[in-house]
């Protein structure tokens, strides 16, 4: 049974699925939420990536992380070639890899032409373990510490210079080296609607340089030896719908080059940054990635040559709108509590170690049980995870069918802040995630065990139990 009716929305008393992908389907915002491959087998079970998940489940346990390929490479596909289509100048698309670093996803999207933005010295490691090239890596963070900057100065790659702490120290430790390459990040006083958390483009902001200290900011640069500033850089916030701001933001940049020249500054690159949203309920209805590239590219240049500029090498820091949709996490039922009147509660084994974005953002969810796909939506339930926490709920009120122990349920997408923002709480072990292809399943990451738990503990000697 295949639909092209939104996933897990109930429809004549059903669970549906979209039609399988390929390449040449457009990610847009009325596509499923679940990834392009995922398919109903004969067995009547979740199939993504040709691989059945609950032989995954059985096979690598759970809960358990499943990236689908071809959607991965599809995203990456399209902000690359949407650039190239629309924007006349150079362009680079890069992997927020904070959405979720580890080295699979990373050589994926590096095969795919695509850069990488990181935020950390572990996320820079990541990354060039990964085989990402120097060149191609941004270092991100409003308080990087010496040892990263030194770290991500001796790798070659560019610095994000977020504060005046930055700019000193990176002129300290450029010592006989090349110049430091280096990009401005600036707050641009722009405000969206998404969760506070997640807003970065208010002047009340932790990240970047206030635009009032452009001027200042733009001399001290101009006259350091040791730094090579190549250009500027804005971000807004994450998961955004309206495209207006980012076109704001794009002509806004476009001014900060004409500023930075009359200081006798060069700068050749513009970095508008990422936060396209994405859909995780069937009443979602972001941009796609084509709609929210060609404005950007259109601003832009219009904006340089209304000011005789030439077009700065563009580039745009997705992550959630690559890795979101890409990824499911499988859980198994185990106990369920019915309250009568109330609400009827069913536990997975995971919960908010391995997904804390619904009790830290308020994060919604869609579900559908992987093992009886077309059976009838019977029940009204609240997802519990199994942390020692009343408010580890995974989603309330998910439409189901009758479940029992042992059932396979799936949580759409789950790619983005899931597995980077994973915790060892009640001390679980952090899950396992393969990488499905042609119904291939390979691990990508092993899942902990309680050795792996007490591996950095420390037990003095004064604390260790006196066998005498």
């Amino acid at each position: 049974m295949v639909s092209t009716h939104p996933a897990g929305v109930q429809l004549s008393g059903r669970q549906y699925l979209p039609q399988t992908g390929n390449n040449n389907i457009n990610i847009s915002p009325n596509q499923e939420i679940l990834p392009l491959t995922a398919k109903v087998n004969n067995q009547d079970h979740l199939e993504i990536g040709g691989c059945d998940v609950t032989t995954l489940v059985q096979q690598f346990g759970s809960p358990l992380y499943i990236l689908d390929e071809e959607t991965l490479r599809t995203a990456c596909r399209q902000y690359r070639e949407s650039f190239q289509r629309y924007y006349k100048g150079e362009s680079q698309v890069l992997y927020a890899s904070k959405a979720w670093s580890c080295l699979a996803v990373c050589a994926i999207a590096a095969s795919e032409g695509l850069g990488i933005d990181v935020a950390s010295g572990g996320e820079l490691y990541t990354a060039l373990n990964a085989g990402v090239s120097p060149d191609k890596i941004y270092f991100h963070g409003n308080n990087k510490s010496r040892e990263e900057l030194r770290y991500a100065i001796e790798s070659g790659i560019t610095i994000m210079a977020d504060n005046w702490r930055d700019l000193q120290q990176s002129v300290e430790l450029a010592g006989a080296q090349q110049p430091v390459r280096i990009m401005l990040r600036v707050t641009p006083g722009i405000d969206c609607h998404t969760h506070e958390y997640i807003r970065t483009g208010h002047l009340d902001n932790k990240f970047g340089f206030d635009p009032g200290d452009l001027d200042e900011v733009f001399a001290f640069v101009s006259k350091q030896q040791a730094l090579n500033c190549v250009g500027v850089h804005a971000h807004i916030g994450s998961q955004i719908f309206e495209r207006q701001p980012h076109q704001d933001l794009a002509a806004l940049m476009v001014q900060w080059l004409t500023k930075a020249a009359s200081y006798g500054l060069n700068l050749t690159n513009l970095n508008v940054g990422g936060g396209l949203g994405v859909k995780y309920t069937e009443s979602d209805d972001p941009p796609s990635i084509e709609e929210w590239v060609k404005p950007i590219c259109e601003v832009i240049q219009q904006a340089c040559a209304a000011q005789n500029l030439p077009l700065p090498k563009l580039l745009c820091e997705p992550g959630r709108s690559l890795i979101a949709t890409a990824c499911v996490t499988a859980y198994t039922i185990g106990s369920s509590k019915v309250i009568p009147g109330i609400r009827t509660y069913i536990a997975v084994d995971g919960g908010m170690s391995d997904n804390p974005r619904p009790i830290t953002y308020q994060s919604v969810y869609r579900t559908v049980v992987a093992n009886r796909m077309s059976a009838s939506l019977t029940q009204t339930a609240t997802i519990a995870g199994k942390h020692c926490e009343s408010g580890d709920i995974l989603i309330k009120d998910a439409q189901l069918p009758k479940t029992e122990s042992g059932d396979i349920l799936v949580v759409m997408a789950t790619g983005a802040y899931n597995y980077s923002m994973a915790s060892n709480y009640n001390r679980l072990p952090r899950s396992a995630a393969v990488v499905v292809a042609n119904g291939e399943a390979n691990l990508i990451l092993q899942r902990e065990t309680y050795q792996d738990l007490i591996r950095q503990d420390c037990l003095p000697e004064r604390l260790k139990k006196n066998e005498g």
